[in-house]
């Protein structure tokens, strides 16, 4: 196939003069060089495309390709993510992973809570304030979690994103409004194990490919897997793979990332991100419809690793999932 890539470079970012923190999610070209080359020793024809604005200009200049393999997050916008996906959905243009809707649902993290909380799936209490005045109404119980409402990476969440007092919620939400300019999810916090679930495949043909426990070490900000304990993990965070038919939390964990990826339509591959409570139930955190794919330190190719899964097998299964999307377009 002809395999077109959609990608964010961070360095452009950088060089335009966008923060370190504002291009957090965005890609090296490493992880871009990594992709072309998997995707040509599987046999496809590549062409690097680059951003939405890259995207636009080659499609009006009348070039197509039989699929799209994007990893665009985006920079502006609660549906930055969709963006990319929503352009090739209007030229019909089939693409991997989730469409746009699922997208802008997952990248907002209450809207992706209440929907699952309305399927009955397990999520930790929660709400969403929009603005200060909003602040004095939130009414749940000690310690409480909060963070950005539509960011990754653990842009935004750190040691202060766990909460104890009224005063110091107020000081985290204000903080986080000011900063991200967009609202705050408040949720119950989590004391329990942390766990992310790959995903690989689409709708009945989905499958979880493995189950990794993110454990923080002794010099780790502790309590949230932040940016900071992202981007310094091989002293901060231990990675286990664990086997859900010796460990029945991390069983539970599984099903419910299975459950949570069906009912939020994802497709192709990603991760789902649960967190177990003081009683050792899991519940679901948040969902990556858009996962990194560096092979060296990105959580899902880690994952996929460790249970036995090469980086080349899980990018084909990734573009043989998208391709059966090919032959149903008009």
């Amino acid at each position: 196939m002809k395999i077109g890539l959609t990608y964010d470079l961070r360095s452009e970012y950088l060089a335009l003069g966008y923060s370190h923190e504002a291009t957090a999610e965005l890609d090296s070209e490493a992880t871009v060089s990594a992709l072309d080359r998997t995707l040509q020793a599987l046999g496809h024809q590549t062409d690097r495309i680059g951003h939405l604005r890259q995207l636009t200009t080659r499609l009006a200049a009348g070039d197509r390709w039989d699929l799209v393999f994007n990893i665009c997050e985006g920079m502006h916008g609660l549906s930055r993510e969709s963006q990319v996906p929503a352009l090739l959905e209007g030229w019909q243009i089939p693409c991997t992973f989730s469409d746009s809707f699922t997208m802008a649902v997952c990248l907002h993290k209450g809207l992706t809570k209440a929907i699952l909380e309305r399927a009955g799936l397990a999520t930790a209490a929660f709400c969403v304030v929009e603005s200060a005045a909003e602040i004095s109404k939130v009414r749940m119980p000690w310690p409480l979690f909060v963070k950005p409402v539509a960011e990754g990476t653990g842009k935004g969440v750190s040691a202060a994103s766990v909460v104890r007092s009224a005063a110091e919620l107020d000081v985290a939400c204000r903080s986080l409004l000011d900063r991200f300019h967009q609202p705050v999810l408040v949720e119950r916090f989590l004391p329990g194990r942390e766990f992310t679930v790959g995903i690989l495949g689409t709708g009945s043909a989905a499958r979880v490919i493995g189950t990794m426990e993110v454990e923080l070490l002794p010099n780790a900000e502790q309590g949230c897997y932040s940016l900071e304990n992202k981007e310094h993990w091989q002293d901060r965070v231990r990675y286990t793979l664990v086997q859900p038919d010796q460990d029945p939390e991390a069983a539970a964990a599984a099903e419910l990332a299975l459950q949570s990826w069906l009912v939020l339509n994802g497709r192709d591959a990603g991760r789902i991100d649960l967190r177990s409570d003081e009683h050792g139930r899991p519940a679901f955190i948040e969902a990556n419809p858009l996962a990194g794919l560096n092979p060296d330190y990105s959580d899902l190719p880690m994952l996929a690793t460790k249970a036995g899964l090469t980086y080349q097998q899980l990018i084909g299964g990734i573009v043989d999932s998208a391709a059966l999307r090919i032959r149903q377009t008009p």
